[in-house]
């Protein structure tokens, strides 16, 4: 029954993290059209963000009830954030031959991401 709980609660999670990243994605295709896809790269970097954040709560004040991890990081932050998408944009890129946008999409969302985790874990500090 415990599972089924948890299953739940992260599904509720993954609900607004999903409808979240629709309304992100939207914003950033509104906000700039060509071939950088920009409304994944907020979201991926914006996830970054928000997982160092939870990460560091839970590790620093340990704030984080079980419930409440599983809705906010694996829930709300896998619904959030887009890495399949990210890979499929990469490959669409390269398929296309877009080798400078590519190489751009792949080591700016990789390098800023990481920063974004270590900013947000080091904001809980």
């Amino acid at each position: 029954m415990e599972m089924m709980k948890m299953m739940l609660i992260a599904g509720a999670g993954g609900f607004v993290g999903t409808c979240a990243r629709f309304l992100v994605g939207k914003l950033g295709a509104s906000l700039y059209v060509g071939s950088f896809p920009l409304g994944t790269f907020l979201v991926n970097v914006a996830g970054c963000f928000i997982i160092g954040v939870l990460y560091g709560l839970l590790e620093k004040t340990h704030l984080l009830t079980p419930a409440t991890n599983v809705m906010l990081i694996t829930g709300f932050c896998g619904g959030f954030t887009t890495f399949s998408t990210f890979a499929n944009d990469a490959w669409v890129l390269g398929n296309r031959g877009d080798w400078s946008t590519l190489v751009f999409y792949l080591a700016s969302s990789v390098i800023i991401g990481v920063a974004l985790v270590w900013v947000g874990r080091t904001l809980i500090r």
